[in-house]
């Protein structure tokens, strides 16, 4: 004979696992989400080998000593500027020039602006250019555009 009295206990039993599984996972997640978050370690950095010392080198092999490399030579100033473009006032005197320096990217440059240390740009006329010390001064360089083809 079955009674009432047995079928309550199963149910009480799995209601009591159900709920000790449910407070397990809560525990679980509440600490795993509370937790600090692992770094990743830091990526490790090549370091580039010391340049060998080329001297030294040559005076433990036995070698005189070596003389110094001469100073390459200051490039011209005709050399370091390149006219790009100019637009140039008329009757104005006025005007901005493309003036690139070094082989760097053009900038544009108002009459009586400092081009370069020493260098100012005096004067525009169609198709060139006139740099010198001042702007009142006499022209040292005279920049011209590349002819078109």
């Amino acid at each position: 004979m079955v009674t009432n009295l047995d079928h309550s206990w199963g149910v009480r039993l799995a209601t009591f696992a159900l709920a000790a599984l449910a407070a397990a996972s809560v525990a679980y997640w509440g600490l795993r989400l509370s937790a600090p978050a692992a770094t990743l370690p830091e990526a490790a950095v090549a370091v580039a080998p010391p340049a060998p010392d080329v001297q030294a080198m040559a005076r433990l092999l036995g070698a005189g000593p070596v003389a110094a490399p001469a100073a390459a030579p200051a490039p011209s100033a005709s050399s370091r500027f390149a006219l790009v473009g100019v637009l140039a006032g008329r009757d104005s005197g006025g005007g901005v020039a493309l003036i690139a320096l070094d082989g760097q990217p053009p900038k544009p440059y108002r009459v009586g602006a400092q081009v370069d240390a020493g260098w100012v740009l005096q004067s525009l006329g169609p198709r060139q250019a006139r740099l010198g010390a001042a702007l009142n001064g006499q022209a040292a360089l005279t920049l011209e555009m590349p002819q078109r083809r």
